[in-house]
């Protein structure tokens, strides 16, 4: 998988621990001892349910039958991670950061202050979240209002200089969202281990282009707004649309590998806690994918 999110979790992630059976281990996870192939307890020291006391008595049998005649316990009740985690999560991150991003941009001003420092938060409080082993409500809702307040404050920008970018943008981004979603279920694009790879080479490509090109533009010896995006171009072409192009399909192949994980954390039982990590992956691949089109309508717009 590409997102850092689901790669360095010990729930989402391909290293993370299993169980014999494929499941993952949580705290207490204790192996089956000698002699008692394929049983594991709860907790070190554990007692068999035929060496506890009452076992076998009337009392014992009633409670077996009254617990095999009720219903069966759901993920939910069991502890376990859900699809309607996930959503209800997904949901209440992007809340913040819609809420935040409509602060900065329409009460506030925008603020270029909040702009740039929750840029600034915001990229650390990712990568805090990111090789965090186990996810904090907190420091993910905190990300979501920095990166809420960055979102406000440069849509603003762009939409004073290219009017309805932002409503393009945001069209664009629900777009592909629901386009990969699809892809996923259809089973059209299927999760292998050739385009994990591939995915992941072309966004460490992608990463260092994008910070050679910054360099370029920071020290002057690119004069074009966009850097070698529109200093560049092929047949005519500047490089940053074709370069956008590639940034919203590879975001797009990065969502599926998102929603590949999440399916495998709820197949194999993660805990209810991280449907706050899946949230918070599936929002920092939405947030790239958003800034990807308002970049590629500005560069298209500008040529015009």
């Amino acid at each position: 998988m590409s997102n850092p999110v689901f790669r360095n979790s010990p729930v989402f992630g391909e290293r993370a621990q299993r169980t014999p059976k494929g499941y993952p281990t949580y705290p207490g996870y204790a192996p089956g001892q000698p002699g008692q192939a394929g049983t594991t307890y709860a907790r070190p020291g554990a007692v068999p349910p035929t060496m506890q006391p009452g076992y076998g008595q009337q009392g014992g049998i009633d409670d077996l039958e009254q617990a095999y005649r009720g219903p069966a316990a759901a993920p939910a009740d069991t502890g376990r991670m859900t699809y309607d985690d996930v959503i209800v999560k997904t949901g209440l991150v992007l809340g913040v950061i819609v809420a935040a991003a409509f602060l900065n941009a329409l009460v506030l001003g925008p603020n270029m202050l909040l702009t740039f420092g929750g840029a600034i938060v915001g990229l650390a409080l990712g990568l805090v979240n990111a090789f965090k082993r186990e996810p904090s409500p907190a420091l993910i809702m905190a990300y979501a209002a920095a990166e809420g307040l960055f979102l406000g404050g440069i849509s603003a920008v762009f939409e004073a200089t290219w009017e309805g970018i932002v409503l393009q943008a945001v069209l664009g981004t629900t777009a592909t969202f629901v386009a990969a979603l699809f892809l996923f279920k259809s089973g059209t694009v299927r999760v292998t281990p050739k385009l994990t790879k591939f995915v992941l080479v072309a966004l460490v490509g992608y990463a260092l282009f994008s910070v050679v090109n910054v360099v370029l533009m920071i020290t002057g010896a690119s004069d074009d707004p966009w850097g070698l995006r529109t200093g560049v171009t092929i047949f005519g072409i500047p490089l940053g649309v074709l370069l956008g192009l590639f940034a919203v399909g590879l975001a797009a192949l990065s969502l599926i590998m998102d929603f590949d994980a999440i399916k495998r954390g709820v197949e194999q039982g993660a805990p209810g806690r991280y449907a706050w990590a899946a949230a918070f992956g599936i929002a920092v691949t939405l947030v790239w994918l958003y800034i990807e089109f308002l970049r590629l309508l500005a560069i298209l717009r500008g040529s015009d």
